[in-house]
C-alpha cells in the first residue's frame, strides 16, 4: 500500500477516501513481471472469507477499462496478504459478495441524495 495510507479494512474508522486522489492504493506485481497500481475499493466478507476489490489505475491515476480485480485477503502478523482465487465456486462467492457491496453503495448514494433533496425543500 502507499506509504501515507495504511488500510485496516474498516472504512468507517478511516478519514481518507479509498477512491480518487490521496486514496489508499496497493501495487500489484503481475505474473508477467509488470506492476500495476490499484485503488482499494473495499475489503469485504463473502462465504466466510475476506476479499479485497482493487481498481487498476493507469499512469494518470484513472481506470479506463472498468475492470476490477478480486483477491482473497488475509493478514499475517499485521501485514496484508493477497492470494489468487483459484476455483470457480470461490470466485462466484467473491463476485456475488462484491456485487452485493456495489448494490449497497448505490442504495446508500440514492438515500443520501434523497436526504439532501428533502433538506433543500425545507
Amino acid at each position: 500500500m502507499s506509504d501515507n495510507n495504511i488500510c485496516n479494512g474498516d472504512c468507517n474508522s478511516c478519514a481518507s477516501e479509498c477512491i480518487g486522489e490521496g486514496g489508499a492504493t496497493v501495487t500489484l506485481n503481475l505474473d508477467d513481471g509488470s506492476t500495476v497500481e490499484c485503488a482499494i475499493l473495499t475489503i469485504y466478507e463473502a462465504a466466510g472469507k475476506d476479499y479485497i476489490a482493487l481498481l487498476p489505475l493507469n499512469e494518470n491515476g484513472d481506470n479506463e477499462t472498468g475492470e476490477v480485480y478480486l483477491y482473497r485477503y488475509t493478514e499475517e502478523d499485521g501485514q496484508p496478504s493477497l492470494d489468487n482465487i483459484e476455483d470457480d465456486e470461490e470466485y462466484e462467492a467473491a463476485s456475488d459478495g462484491f456485487d452485493q457491496w456495489l448494490d449497497e453503495q448505490e442504495y446508500n448514494e440514492l438515500v443520501f441524495e434523497d436526504d439532501e433533496e428533502v433538506e433543500e425543500l425545507n
